[in-house]
């Protein structure tokens, strides 16, 4: 704030010069007293200028009114932790579906995007939000690959590139340390990255699955400061009581707020608690919404609305350290949203820098489309694809072998291990006819021709091919499939249309979704795309996935952060001990 700016308030709160905005008779939720009281709110440009109980005000001069009839008004929500890739939404295009929703700011890692494309990564999603009505912010990814050595991704961040990119504008610190056996460990290439920021101040954002006690206390000696892999009570007490951050998620795969909160809610207003969204598709937020649907959660497990919504306010501004956020109090930016009551949470007014940008769950500001050229570009460069390439080549001809592949718990469940399987062999290859387990290859997409197959078992698809180039964190293309000669086609298909998702049976594309923007992202708006997710995922399950969200099991089959057995491009991955499984063939 200038001098200036700081000038022109001093008389507005004075009431010597007119407000631009006054909001009459709001039930004002105060998150820093955690009191609920009737107030009029000031408003002038961007900043508000006072917020002063109904029986205290002098009545200063305003050039608009708009009285909200006792509804509430509480300060723009802030997701604390989020992937717009996952949303496979191009940034502006992300703005356009949670604004309405009540999302004003937002604290993004861009790992997806730069697994896959490197510096322009960051470069594009910056780019691509700039100018937009809510605050997009971003850490720069600190696991690029996620570990090294075990994938191949199409780029790798050493601490030189990390400490580059922390100096561009909106970057507030480093990404989720998905490597959290490397920080426990000391290994060098984790403690020089961390370092990095740390030695700058910036924000050091953590991943810490599964655990507890020595381990985490080692880990946040390491540096990171938060976790949106939190899944249990036990773990949040453990967290929270140890000062780190839980973000506790409602992702449209992992639903991890109401044990949190039935377990925490007798704590005394913890400020390291905060909501967020990490992976939700359009769908999810066009239906369901973003973080104003984390809040109703919340409250519906028992959490106090006030502070459920604290945690969406004020505890993820002053963890980030972002000034002037995530409060209705003088000097503060005017981000402040009408809800209708403090159970369902439905938003009814969004303003943004004192402006009225969204109202009933309509954006009223026209977000323009730039004109970027990663926007066009092919990223996808896998070799010559043949036949071989999706089969196991067995030890003998003809017969039965034992082979060593990955068994999904249950066929909802994302948590995976590793198994010995008893399977046929025909003409020299593992043939898997009559068997309920399925194929799953994990090949290079960058051009480095390395590729993985293995079996998998509780996946599972009775039929066809199912093939994405959206496989966290390397996003190398993952197919899951029965026939070979259908992978061969999903392959193909991937290339042609620049990455995506596509399903094929005997032979035949059945559906298909392109997702050009760096393998990942569409160019359509949230309701077409949600609509194309939509019908993926209804396909898939009539071809036995019988997960809540076919689509995203895919793409975690290589996610080779999260315990205990993934795949990847160079081999079944002991993500514990972080080691390729030496052989599949026993």
């Amino acid at each position: 704030m200038t001098k200036e700016e700081r000038r022109e308030l001093i008389k507005v709160a004075m009431g010597s010069k007119s407000a631009t905005l006054k909001i009459e008779n709001a039930n004002l939720v105060n998150v820093f007293s955690g009191e609920i009281y009737l107030a009029n709110i000031y408003i002038y440009k961007k900043y508000i200028v006072d917020a002063v109980e109904i029986e205290k005000d002098s009545y200063k001069p305003a050039d608009k009114i708009i009285d909200i009839k006792n509804k509430y008004l509480v300060p723009g929500f802030i997701d604390s932790h989020l992937h717009i890739e996952s949303s496979h939404l191009t940034p502006y295009h992300f703005a356009e579906a949670v604004i309405p929703k009540g999302t004003t700011t937002i604290v993004a890692d861009p790992h997806e995007i730069c697994n896959a494309i490197g510096e322009k990564g960051i470069e594009y999603m910056l780019e691509a939000s700039e100018n937009l009505p809510m605050n997009q912010y971003y850490l720069v990814p600190s696991c690029v690959p996620s570990v090294v050595g075990l994938e191949n991704a199409g780029a790798e961040f050493d601490e030189k590139i990390i400490d580059k990119l922390l100096d561009k504008e909106r970057i507030l610190g480093l990404g989720e340390v998905m490597d959290y056996i490397g920080v426990i460990q000391n290994s060098k290439r984790m403690e020089d990255i961390v370092d990095v920021a740390y030695q700058k101040k910036m924000f050091l954002q953590g991943h810490a699955p599964e655990i507890q006690g020595k381990e985490l206390s080692a880990y946040l000696c390491g540096g990171p400061t938060t976790c949106h892999e939190t899944r249990n009570g036990v773990h949040a007490i453990d967290k929270i009581r140890k000062g780190m951050v839980v973000d506790a998620r409602e992702s449209s795969i992992s639903k991890n707020i109401k044990t949190i909160v039935e377990s925490i809610r007798d704590l005394k207003s913890p400020r390291n608690l905060t909501l967020c969204t990490d992976d939700r598709e359009p769908k999810d937020i066009l239906d369901s919404g973003h973080v104003n649907n984390c809040v109703r959660v919340a409250i519906d497990a028992g959490l106090d609305p006030i502070e459920a919504i604290r945690a969406v306010t004020l505890n993820p501004a002053q963890i980030y350290g972002l000034e002037k956020l995530g409060a209705i109090a003088p000097s503060y930016f005017a981000d402040m949203l009408v809800i209708d009551n403090l159970k369902d949470i439905n938003v009814e007014k969004v303003f943004f820098n004192g402006e009225l940008i969204a109202e009933n769950d309509r954006l009223l500001v026209k977000i323009d489309e730039p004109k970027i050229d990663l926007e066009i570009l092919n990223t996808i460069k896998i070799s010559e694809l043949k036949l071989s390439d999706f089969k196991i080549k067995a030890p003998i001809e003809e017969g039965e072998i034992e082979i060593i592949g990955i068994q999904y718990t249950s066929k909802m469940s994302s948590v995976t291990k590793k198994k010995s399987f008893k399977v046929n062999v025909k003409n020299g290859y593992v043939d898997l006819e009559g068997s309920e387990l399925n194929f799953a290859i994990a090949m290079n997409r960058y051009g480095k021709g390395t590729k993985h197959v293995t079996v998998v078992e509780n996946f599972y698809i009775n039929s066809g091919a199912v093939a994405t180039t959206y496989s966290h964190d390397s996003h190398n293309l993952t197919i899951i499939y029965k026939d070979p000669k259908d992978a061969l086609v999903a392959g193909k298909k991937i290339e042609e249309i620049g990455g995506g998702i596509v399903l094929v049976d005997k032979g035949e594309v059945v559906k298909e979704i392109a997702l050009p923007i760096a393998g990942m992202l569409s160019k359509k708006n949230a309701i077409e795309l949600g609509k194309d997710l939509t019908e993926m995922n209804r396909e898939l399950k009539k071809y036995g996935i019988e997960h809540i969200n076919p689509i995203a099991r895919t793409s975690t089959l290589s996610l080779i952060v999260i315990p205990e057995i993934k795949l990847s491009d160079v081999g079944i991955i002991d993500v514990v001990n972080q080691k390729v499984i030496d052989s599949i063939i026993k």
